[in-house]
């Protein structure tokens, strides 16, 4: 392994696209307010260059030490909140931007910034369709208590859900302390979703959902 390692222009062009890349890519995590932001994904990128970097110049192989470490970070983002998921697209968006940063170290310059490019419109536009999707198919989940134990209480909710154009799963039913409680997913437009809200808040007999 060489001692030396002389820096020539080429290196420093690598480590401005990889800052350039990793900019662009974490201003759109950070503007959207995720956990790794605009700095993390910019040393992210910057990192997985210079390592790629370095191990070229002394005749390594570094790429899966650079796809295991960024296993370990992706991973650290994702958490379960209840029911759903948060942190994918972040952990995703983490991994790509390594995979840009060896790309840079690579020299593919080029192709680095197309894949940024690439990267961005998806997460910018897709994120727009998505919003859509979610809107005309939004999924809410209802924690239902009851101020008593009769299950016909849950059969009117239900029945309730139908009437606004709404879909239903039960994902739990049992008694607390007398109380019925249930935990229904409803499935369906966000505007019926949120009459259907107007409605359990003036039943009497639903202590919370």
């Amino acid at each position: 392994m060489s001692s030396e390692f002389n820096i020539d222009s080429q290196d420093l062009i690598k480590v401005g696209v990889a800052i350039l890349c990793g900019a662009m890519l974490g201003f759109e995590r950070q503007y959207k307010n995720k956990t790794a932001g605009f700095r993390t994904i910019i040393v992210i990128c910057l990192g997985a260059t210079l390592y790629t970097m370095v191990a070229q110049k002394n005749g390594l192989l570094s790429n899966m030490n650079i796809v295991t470490g960024i296993g370990f970070i992706g991973a650290g983002v994702i958490f379960k909140d209840g029911f759903s998921v948060n942190g994918l697209t972040t952990a995703a968006v983490i991994w790509i931007s390594a995979a840009i940063g060896m790309v840079v170290g690579a020299g593919s310059y080029l192709l680095a910034l197309i894949a940024t490019v690439v990267i961005l419109f998806i997460l910018v536009l897709f994120h727009l369709l998505e919003d859509y999707v979610d809107k005309i198919h939004h999924e809410r989940i209802l924690s239902l208590v009851f101020d008593s134990g009769n299950h016909d209480n849950l059969q009117v909710i239900q029945d309730m859900i139908k009437n606004q154009h709404l879909d239903s799963k039960v994902r739990h039913v049992g008694k607390k302390d007398g109380c019925l409680e249930a935990i229904v997913v409803v499935i369906g437009h966000k505007k019926h979703i949120r009459k259907l809200d107007d409605i359990l808040l003036k039943m009497p007999q639903l202590k919370a959902f």
